[in-house]
Parts: C-alpha cells; structure tokens; sequence
C-alpha cells in the first residue's frame, strides 16, 4: 500500500503543539488558509535535492508507481527539470568525449533556451512544416540529424501545446542504434502513463523526461517530476538532485511537496478508472464537436484543440464568446483554442461547455493561414546573445537586428526567433502576425 509521508509528517507537526522558532515568518497563522500545513526543511522534514527520509521515501513511490528507475520532485515545475535534464546532457557529453551539442525540435519551450544559454549548450534545430507550436519529427529525418549532426543528445516536446504526441518509441529506436540520449519535454503528459494503453515517455524509450503535475493532475501549480529511465548509465540517478539542486531555490514550498506527495496514493488507486472516465466523456464531446462542423487536431486524450477558422472564427474571437459563458481556455490565437480536462472536469462542467460550444453558429470560413515555421540565421551563440548588451525596440526596426533574448509570453511560450539569431523579413512577419510588439536585440557596436 502506498501511502504519503510527507503528508503524514506535516499533519503530526501541525497538530503538536510545536513552538515554531523557524521559517515561514508567518508561524502557522491562517492568513489565506494553507499556513499551519507550510514548513521548511526543519528537523525530520528532509531535504529535497539531498533525501533521506520522508522526501525520499515519498520519491521511490513515484518511481514505483511512474516505472522510472528514479523520479525527483520539482517546486518549480518543469522548468526546473529542463535545467536539470540538459545540465545531466552535458555531464554525460564530456563523460564520453563529445561535443554538447543537442539536437531540439524547433518548439522547444523558452526555457530550453536560456538554460542552454546559461550552460553553453550548441543548439541543432529540427523543423516542422505545420505550425510554430508544432513539430512533427519523423524517424527518417531524426536519422539523417543524427548522422549530419553527431549530436550528444536530441531534446523534443510532446504531447505539444496542441495535443500532437510523437512517436517516441520509433525515436528512440533511432537515438539508441546511434548512442544518441533522448530527452522529452512531457509537461503536458504526466497523465500518460495511467490511461488504459499507457503512452509515457518512459515506458516508450525515453533517456529522461520532465512531467509537469499541475498541468494535468490535481497537484498545486508548480509540482513537476524529473524522470530517469531505467536502462541508462547510473550517473544520472547519482547526479539528478544535484542537477536539480545546481538551479532550484533552497526553500521549496512544502504545501507543493506535500500535493505531489498526496497524489501517489490516489495513482495507485482510483485515478486510473477516473482518468479512464474522463478520456471517453471527451471522445464523445469530440464527435459531437465535429458533428456540428468544427475541425479538431491533436491525439491527446484529455486535450480538446479546436481550428475554428474553417468554421468562421479565430481562435481568440471563439475564447471571447466562451468567457461571456464564464467558461476560459487554456489558450488562444488565431488559428487555434485549447481547453484542458482532467478527472476533476465533472460531467455537469462537461456538458456546460458543449452548450455554450454547440450554441455557436458556423460563419463564413476564414482563409488565412499561420506562417510557415521561419528558417532564422544563426550568427551568434544563444549564450553570446543573451549576455551581449542589448536594447528593446519596436518591431518596425528590429529587421536584420540580432534578438537578444527570448521574449516571448507564456502560454505557450514558443520562441519565433532564437537568442543570437538574425530577425529576418519572414521572422518580422512571423512576429507581426502573433502581435509581438517589441524585441529585444544585440546593441550592434558590441558585436565589433
């Protein structure tokens, strides 16, 4: 039976009496509500990035229950396990002797950038053709990267923004024959591997992936989970806390701690059929979306992403008329509007968005597409530009400028243009077209 250490440790100290001579400053006291539960890493408490005890025994029961050969928990999302994953690349590169460059599907999220900025990692982008939130990376063309490239470790993100999975098990077939670590950004993929045909990145071959909890199970905003698969070198479970702790606060919330470590007993037990429940609730929504003549995209099980310019609004114009229903997506543009479900999403919350959904008359088609994926010039480093002097102008004069930084809005947090990359025309006018305003680029006398 699996239980919840931490969980059960913060509960007796709550209720003990204790004298609180420690951090947080606010001693318990209910301000907001959650107060009396928030400790620091006190006596007994352990010590993330360096477990022993409950910490520790709370972590072996996610990687029991994930089938990982080690799983470490994040406060800080998955962000911080991006950091955490290509620091580990990089130690593995030098350990064999190669160069730390890392193969990445160009929608890779603006984290993989500054921390490949922040560890001087060498960047070879792979391109889509569908979208800039998406990238479709076939195993054909993985081969020919590896091979031009000899690339110590090739880095993708799926389930993406739209609800597309990659085929990680053909990948990684192809990343294995060369020696190649695969790493996956699975943010949106915790849930995988609880549905009925588990799909997690772990159990298809994956070197190491990040999990995002908050993003798709009942966990607090900033629980994530860093995974290492069984099968690869023991480094990178002896070094995955020190990687963590290389960029993590030293004061990580215990309230987080304590909603990751909560939800192991409810995996082991009833999420599975819940998750079961909701994924068939959504594929009957799905029809019934279709049926009423919008057009969908994407695989994930418990991602609805609409394409309503062939039904005759943008994506922004149809999140509007759903907020006058009180009803906010998970994100919009143009092209496209994404709404998340999990367990939590009732059956009465299920059938109040078809209503607000199917309510909505078809238009006239919009016919105006997204841009194609821009090609940018390289002609700095990602850490070169991040680290040049810079100056953020309007758009209108940035062309032919070098971006300085990755200034992007989240979600979802894909860069058009790469630190250290030329703002050519196409780029300007992939810019303009999602409404970046200003950029941020290279003062040009700090390149002589």
């Amino acid at each position: 039976m699996i239980t919840a250490p931490i969980c059960e440790f913060v509960r007796r100290y709550r209720y003990s009496g204790a004298l609180r001579m420690h951090m947080p400053g606010h001693k318990g006291t209910a301000l907001l509500g959650p107060e009396p539960l928030d400790l620091t890493e006190i006596e007994g408490a352990d010590v993330l990035y360096h477990a022993e005890g409950i910490i520790r025994e709370s972590e072996a029961n996610a990687a029991a229950l994930f089938g990982t050969k080690k799983t470490v928990y994040s406060a800080e999302g998955s962000s911080l396990c991006i950091r955490a994953m290509l620091y580990l690349a990089l130690l593995h590169a030098r350990a064999n002797h190669k160069k730390p460059v890392i193969a990445a599907g160009r929608n890779a999220h603006k984290v993989f950038m500054t921390a490949a900025a922040l560890l001087d990692l060498d960047i070879r982008w792979i391109y889509g053709t569908e979208s800039v939130i998406s990238c479709a990376i076939t195993p054909a063309q993985l081969e020919d990267v590896i091979v031009s490239e000899n690339p110590a470790a090739v880095y993708i993100t799926s389930p993406d923004y739209l609800g597309n999975i990659a085929d990680i098990k053909s990948l990684s077939t192809v990343c294995k024959k060369h020696g190649v670590l695969l790493l996956v950004d699975n943010a949106h993929g915790a849930y995988l591997h609880f549905l009925p045909e588990p799909m997690h990145p772990m159990q298809l071959g994956a070197d190491i992936c990040c999990d995002s909890a908050h993003k798709t199970l009942p966990v607090l905003t900033g629980g994530a989970y860093l995974h290492i698969a069984h099968g690869t070198p023991d480094m990178f479970a002896q070094r995955a806390e020190s990687a963590m702790a290389l960029f993590a606060s030293t004061s990580p919330s215990y309230l987080i701690l304590q909603s990751l470590d909560a939800m192991n007993p409810l995996l082991a037990t009833s999420f599975p059929a819940q998750l079961k429940a909701c994924a068939e609730r959504l594929d009957t929504l799905k029809a019934k979306l279709r049926a009423h003549g919008y057009a969908l995209c994407g695989e994930e099980r418990t991602k609805l992403c609409l394409l309503p310019k062939s039904f005759g609004y943008t994506g922004t114009a149809l999140a509007e008329i759903l907020t006058h229903h009180n009803i906010y997506c998970e994100f919009s543009d143009a092209d496209h509007l994404v709404m998340m479900f999990t367990p939590e999403t009732t059956p009465a919350d299920f059938a109040r968005l078809e209503r607000a959904l199917l309510s909505v008359l078809p238009a006239p088609a919009i016919l105006s597409k997204p841009p194609v994926p821009p090609h940018a010039e390289r002609v700095l480093s990602p850490r070169e530009a991040l680290f040049s002097p810079s100056e953020t102008l309007p758009l209108s004069e940035c062309e032919n400028r070098i971006l300085a930084d990755a200034n992007v809005s989240c979600p979802p947090a894909v860069p058009l243009a790469v630190c250290g990359e030329r703002l050519t025309p196409e780029v300007i006018s992939a810019m303009e077209y999602y409404g970046t305003e200003h950029c941020t680029v290279v003062v040009e006398q700090s390149l002589f």
